[in-house]
């Protein structure tokens, strides 16, 4: 049986720590940005850690 491929996508989107933690940027800071307030696009900066269920569905889609 073959190798079983990465997700590209999930791959280029989702980092994993050296402990396991699954880490996601947050949405909606890249593009239209002049009409959102400066308060809403300092949210956007940083990472936010998945966890449950959706966390291990990630590491399965990456292998890990």
């Amino acid at each position: 049986m073959p190798k079983l491929k990465r997700h590209s996508g999930t791959k280029d989107r989702i980092r994993i720590t050296k402990n396991g933690k699954v880490l996601r940027r947050k949405a909606s800071g890249n593009h239209l940005l002049q009409k959102k307030s400066e308060r809403r696009k300092r949210t956007f900066a940083g990472t936010l850690e998945l966890t449950g269920i959706s966390a291990r569905n990630i590491k399965r889609k990456l292998g890990a």
